[in-house]
């Protein structure tokens, strides 16, 4: 199997877990700081991200703008219809600072690969020429 296509499978699999886990009436986690909500929320949409577009063709020059846009452009509009379908979810909330989370964390996770696959490549393309 592709690289690429288990990059889609496992996306998929996570939002179907995240799904599954906010149509539960409450999840008891216990606090430990101020905003780990928030962290908990930008690290898993990191993640999707990072899967996402890791789901599409890698250019011999590294992840495009397009496909950082695209990637996050997904896991932000999931992370919005995830808000959107807690909110009629008994006993969960909807919190628009929980989106911002979710695509925060997804810009900066991908940004950050693609920034790394570009580098990778102008560093690799560099040696060749020594």
């Amino acid at each position: 199997m592709q690289l690429r296509h288990l990059s889609m499978l496992l996306a998929l699999a996570l939002m179907a877990l995240l799904f599954y886990l906010s149509h539960q009436p409450a999840l008891h986690t216990p606090m430990l700081f101020s905003g780990q909500d928030k962290l908990l929320h930008a690290g898993v949409y990191a993640l999707l991200g990072l899967l996402l577009l890791g789901a599409q063709p890698r250019p011999v020059n590294g992840y495009s703008g397009r496909q950082v846009t695209i990637s996050v452009l997904l896991a932000s509009l999931y992370g919005l219809s995830d808000e959107i379908h807690q909110y009629f979810v008994p006993g969960r909330s909807s919190e628009a600072l929980d989106w911002l989370a979710d695509t925060l964390g997804a810009l900066i996770a991908v940004s950050l690969l693609a920034w790394l696959s570009r580098k990778r490549k102008s560093a690799g393309g560099r040696r060749a020429y020594r």
